[in-house]
């Protein structure tokens, strides 16, 4: 079973959106943040989808309450 989409408490760096996208699919953070800051460079909504991500994943501490 694969981890919960969250944003951890630890291990973040501004809002935990890559940390929790590594844990989720088996990479490491440093790996994530790489692959986004190198996708800001393409055109598209990168930045956009980031912080919509940011308000719509819930904090670890909030997802381990609600189960």
């Amino acid at each position: 079973m694969a981890a919960p989409l969250v944003r951890p408490r630890h291990d973040k760096k501004i809002a935990g959106v890559c940390a929790g996208l590594a844990r989720r699919f088996g990479t490491t953070p440093t790996t994530m943040r790489v692959l986004f800051v190198v996708s800001c460079l393409l055109p598209g909504p990168q930045f956009l989808l980031y912080l919509a991500l940011w308000v719509l994943l819930p904090a670890e501490d909030a997802y381990r309450e609600a189960w």
